[in-house]
């Protein structure tokens, strides 16, 4: 079955991420369980937590349909001490925050090495973060999103996500999120059936479909392997519709999270409607 949605507010109370997902009509959702341009937040309730859940439950969205993102400021790659020591504190308290409130997975960017050591020593600081960040939590998973590869930031490239799930010592516990707009914008071709082949063929070989815990569909403003992360609506950038159209009657996309960031919330509505019809003509 797939499960398309969207990233959903939550503003006013956790509890109301669901119920905006559902009015959308999505059968899936992403979420900041905090805000996410704030390093810490207070601690969860226990009424957030039984709120939110009770939610879900009624609404028939389970932790395989629901993919949370960490804050836009934690870098677990991190060169120097204080911001590592930051940004891993920040990591754990999302992944708890996860935990407590029964969702299975955590998506977030890898890092990046700011120019002041080496990709690959970036890297291994990524999947030590990653590994205490495991031994500390139980049930969430770490879920790696590669990049469109601007600046200094990493995993756009397979082979980086490769690397780090490698150095992962529970990879029961490890996994990606592929976002089409950074896939594209990092060279890997999505614009026809032939390129979507070729793409995730690559994507199995590198790295492994067994590892793809969700997927952000977002089409690209930017041309391909133009560094820049920018988003467009479906079919309306230089990517196009036919990737989406692969996403959706492809198989190997079941069972997890296909979440849309395009830029026009107003229209997600059409988008995941569209999706869906995808989907059924399989």
């Amino acid at each position: 079955m797939k499960y398309i949605g969207a990233h959903v507010s939550a503003s006013g109370g956790l509890e109301n991420a669901p119920r905006n997902a559902h009015r959308i009509g999505a059968t899936a959702f992403a979420l900041f369980t905090k805000n996410q341009r704030q390093w810490m937040a207070k601690p969860l309730t226990e009424a957030e937590i039984a709120s939110f859940r009770a939610a879900c439950a009624e609404l028939g969205y389970t932790p395989a349909q629901i993919l949370p993102h960490d804050s836009y400021l934690i870098n677990l790659g991190h060169p120097e001490r204080e911001g590592l020591e930051k940004s891993r504190e920040a990591f754990f308290d999302e992944m708890r925050r996860c935990e407590q409130l029964g969702l299975d997975r955590l998506n977030f960017h890898p890092g990046s090495h700011l120019r002041k050591v080496t990709e690959e020593q970036s890297l291994d600081l990524i999947a030590e973060s990653i590994n205490m960040a495991l031994d500390r939590t139980h049930g969430v998973t770490a879920v790696i999103e590669n990049t469109a590869g601007q600046g200094s930031n990493l995993g756009y490239r397979f082979e980086h996500l490769a690397y780090i799930i490698d150095r992962v010592e529970d990879k029961s516990r490890v996994g990606v999120c592929i976002d089409t707009c950074h896939a594209f914008a990092a060279g890997y071709d999505l614009r026809t059936e032939e390129a979507c082949e070729r793409t995730f063929a690559e994507l199995e070989r590198v790295v492994g479909f067994r590892y793809l815990k969700g997927m952000h569909l977002n089409d690209a403003m930017k041309p391909l392997e133009s560094r820049v992360d920018r988003h467009s609506p479906l079919g309306e950038g230089t990517l196009g519709i036919t990737c989406f159209r692969y996403i959706a009657s492809d198989a190997r996309f079941d069972g997890i999270p296909l979440i849309l960031e395009t830029p026009d919330e107003e229209r997600w509505p059409e988008e995941i409607a569209l999706l869906k019809e995808f989907a059924a003509t399989r």
